[in-house]
């Protein structure tokens, strides 16, 4: 899994904690297929959409850019392979 994935797995598992959801709860909010967002959380979905991000944001009641401003993503290293 590439270190952008693990993040943003990582934010989505932070995002659903500080709202106290479980992931399953938080796709019943989203409208979103539990599988959907398990694949992302297990590391199988290898590349996420932008407009699988931007569902979630929706779901969170945040911004893409706020889901972005973090610490971690601001800091990571261009992925080149």
């Amino acid at each position: 899994m590439s270190k952008t994935v693990e993040l943003i797995a990582e934010r989505i598992r932070e995002l659903c904690q500080e709202r106290g959801l479980t992931p399953n709860g938080f796709s019943y909010v989203a409208g979103m297929p539990q599988a959907t967002i398990k694949s992302i959380l297990n590391g199988e979905t290898k590349s996420p959409e932008v407009i699988t991000i931007k569902k979630l944001c929706d779901g969170f009641g945040i911004t893409l850019a706020q889901f972005f401003d973090t610490d971690a993503f601001n800091n990571l290293e261009q992925e080149i392979k």
